[in-house]
């Protein structure tokens, strides 16, 4: 199965799939890099993925897209109270609407449970993951364990030592190790942040599944 896997990261959400022909499209050369290393066998391309689903939609017979969530984030009710103010990134639903209308084949968009209400309903949402999809995803139950994810750096620690060990424990809570990694302007903080956007391994595993199901996907495009 042919598979475009967009705003790969270092690849949480494809590490467990199995038997899949994957293009991965990741604008940042450092996180690129960790990818290819995990994943030798598949394409990776840097450039934007926005526009390289606009342009090779076609090619493929299944497509994930996770888009950044940074501006959809709950963070920003706290941030808007510190006075960061931003619009949010409409492209999430452009490449939703997009799919929906125009791709034959499944698709998955995933992000993060927004902190406005979404302007298109989710297909379903799991562990903080909102996701939109033309499938119908059985519930998957996630055991989070927010020890495991948080760094819990003591008060007046230095920054750089509470990455350190949040980095640690998301590796763990992944089981994906790149603390070996030695890429230039690619450090603690930048490999804590890679980590962070990760998809459980196993979620992505699920949605792929099932996604492969002998189902109806018109029954959601009508929901839509």
């Amino acid at each position: 199965m042919k598979v475009l896997n967009l705003y790969a990261g270092i690849g949480g959400n494809r590490k467990l799939w199995q038997d899949v022909d994957v293009t991965a499209i990741e604008l940042n050369p450092q996180i690129a890099k960790i990818y290819q290393d995990f994943f030798p066998k598949d394409k990776v391309i840097v450039a934007d993925a926005h526009q390289y689903l606009l342009e090779h939609f076609k090619e493929f017979e299944f497509i994930w897209s996770s888009r950044p969530c940074i501006t959809h984030s709950k963070c920003n009710n706290f941030l808007h109270s510190q006075g960061i103010i931003r619009y949010p990134d409409f492209g999430l639903y452009e490449e939703i609407v997009f799919l929906d209308k125009w791709f034959t084949g499944k698709w998955c968009v995933e992000n993060v449970m927004p902190y406005y209400q979404p302007l298109i309903k989710p297909r379903i949402t799991i562990d903080r993951h909102c996701f939109w999809t033309n499938f119908i995803i059985e519930p998957m139950k996630i055991k989070r364990d927010f020890n495991a994810v948080n760094a819990g750096g003591k008060k007046g620690e230095k920054r750089e030592t509470t990455h350190y060990k949040e980095m640690k424990n998301l590796q763990n809570y992944h089981r994906i190790i790149i603390e070996h990694y030695k890429v230039k302007g690619f450090g603690t903080r930048q490999k804590t942040f890679a980590l962070r956007n990760c998809v459980l391994p196993e979620l992505g595993l699920h949605i792929l599944n099932e996604s492969q199901k002998n189902i109806q996907p018109e029954l959601f495009n009508k929901e839509m």
